[in-house]
């Protein structure tokens, strides 16, 4: 949280999110529910759905950066906001294209 008491919120565009996985600097949380994990997912990721969401359950490694992601940015966002006010100021960036642009730049999708 900043000082306005509203979340620090980092966008990372789709290149970035490819490279920080390629190279390992990012651990991607998906925040979207079980059922649309299993329908599709970016690999890598790990779930931690929004409906039992706990910051504290967030991966927390040192040298890399936690980046949420849901379908279309809003969970991912509301999510950040959440870890946040936990005191996790770790928790700061999110892909905010989430699934949709993913899947429509014609990404893999593991199943």
């Amino acid at each position: 949280m900043n000082n306005s008491g509203s979340p620090v919120i980092e966008n990372v565009t789709l290149d970035e999110l490819k490279r920080g996985l390629a190279d390992g600097s990012i651990l991607l949380v998906d925040v979207r529910e079980p059922n649309e994990w299993d329908a599709g997912h970016i690999a890598g990721a790990t779930l931690h759905p929004m409906s039992s969401f706990d910051p504290d359950e967030l991966p927390r490694e040192a040298g890399k950066r936690v980046v949420l992601h849901c379908r279309s940015g809003n969970r991912s966002a509301k999510a950040l906001a959440i870890a946040q006010s936990y005191g996790r100021d770790d928790v700061r960036a999110h892909f905010g294209g989430g699934m949709l642009e993913w899947a429509a730049a014609g990404e893999p999708i593991e199943r």
